[in-house]
């Protein structure tokens, strides 16, 4: 009996569960899966226009929000640069060797899709960033220039027009992305000669010419500065005067190209610049600048007790024609300046006496008089009118005729 209560109770313990069971474990399961559907979606949406972008070793996509790669572009500006003389700047370029390991070309670019004006705005602004940027260089220079435009056109850190990616930050105030967009260059009116070449380089490299050398470089600068953002970057070309980089890490390799152009090219009118001062300009505005912040440090050192050096300094300035002119003075009263003017004359023996009579009415003879009235002294009546009577004074008395060689108005004699 007992063997046959265990085999009872055995045979009922491996019996299969009831079929309501197993459904509520598969809706488990589906609310689960459903629950970690939603969460990955709505980390997308939340993301904003995200990029994904494979590792090397094929693992699975990391999501990277937009607006990340789009703040680190903005911030390696045109004007982010060192202040060093171009003989410094090139030594540093020369010493950073180009990084090693594959550097693989971008894809040809297209406009197979694109309206009759876009391509015409397009090749417009390739055109302007290819003479302001690399006029003289030689083809493969101007040929690397337009592959950078190209290929951050399909970077999703940058504008996906090519005019979007010429004039990026040519009127914001974080900076430019080129040069040639922000400091008065384009006041100048292009070369014809120059214009048409490198307009047939533009031409070239938006029918789908591809210059492998940079391979995906997104940024360049000519070999004379040294930007603060080089350094966070991979070195991977030098043509020309100019260095090429391409990012570090998943941004700088092939998947993280994903953006495709996308055609209503901005209709920028940016013939004659846009407002912006010539470099020659900036630079004599930076010098006044820079002299007149030299004499407010001088001024500020003097009045703190600095040496004659710097009191000289306080005082002696120029204005923008070069001249000198007095930037600063503080009143004197009448007692000071004549103890000035004493002390000065009191120092100098070699003044003449008619210099120290001049400067202080000392020291002259007895015939030399000081300029101006004295005050002791009234005006003496002319001649020429003694005995003439002014309208309106009374007659003289008959009985006391005046005497002559004096006037009746007069109380002093000649």
């Amino acid at each position: 009996m007992n063997g046959l209560a265990i085999t009872a109770e055995m045979e009922a313990g491996e019996r299969p569960a009831p079929a309501s069971a197993r459904n509520w474990g598969m809706i488990l399961i589906c609310v689960l899966l459903g629950a970690l559907w939603f969460a990955a979606a709505f980390a997308l949406v939340q993301g904003g226009q995200s990029v994904a972008v494979t590792n090397a070793r094929g693992a699975a996509p990391a999501v990277q929000p937009m607006a990340r790669l789009q703040a680190k572009a903005e911030s390696m500006t045109a004007t982010q640069v060192r202040q060093i003389s171009a003989e410094t700047a090139e030594a540093i370029n020369a010493s950073v060797p180009v990084q090693g390991g594959p550097n693989p070309a971008a894809a040809p670019f297209s406009l197979a899709n694109a309206s009759a004006a876009d391509r015409a705005r397009s090749l417009d602004c390739l055109t302007a960033g290819i003479y302001y940027e690399a006029a003289t260089e030689p083809l493969d220079g101007q040929r690397a220039v337009a592959q950078v435009i190209l290929n951050r056109v399909r970077h999703p850190a940058y504008p996906n027009t090519v005019c979007g990616v010429v004039f990026e930050g040519a009127q914001r105030r974080t900076g430019c992305q080129f040069s040639f967009t922000c400091d008065g260059s384009l006041r100048r009116a292009p070369m014809p000669v120059y214009w048409e070449r490198a307009r047939r380089v533009a031409m070239e490299a938006l029918n789908g010419h591809v210059y492998a050398p940079v391979g995906l470089a997104l940024n360049y600068h000519a070999n004379y500065v040294v930007p603060y953002w080089a350094s966070s970057l991979s070195k991977n070309a030098n043509v020309g005067l100019h260095v090429f980089y391409r990012w570090r890490g998943n941004q700088g390799r092939p998947g993280a190209f994903t953006d495709r152009y996308a055609g209503a090219e901005p209709a920028i009118a940016w013939r004659g610049g846009f407002g912006q001062p010539t470099r020659q300009e900036t630079q004599l505005a930076n010098a006044a600048a820079e002299r007149q912040a030299a004499a407010i440090a001088a001024a500020e050192a003097a009045m703190n007790g600095g040496s004659p050096a710097d009191v000289a300094a306080a005082h002696a300035s120029v204005d923008s024609f070069q001249r000198s002119v007095l930037r600063r003075y503080e009143p004197l009263q009448r007692e000071s300046a004549a103890a000035v003017i004493d002390e000065s004359t009191r120092n100098q023996p070699q003044l003449s006496t008619s210099q120290r009579w001049a400067l202080t009415g000392q020291g002259g003879s007895s015939t030399q008089q000081q300029l101006g009235r004295r005050p002791d002294a009234r005006p003496q009546p002319p001649s020429e009118l003694q005995g003439v009577r002014r309208r309106g004074d009374p007659a003289p008395s008959p009985q006391q005729p005046a005497a002559p060689g004096t006037n009746e108005n007069s109380t002093t004699t000649r």
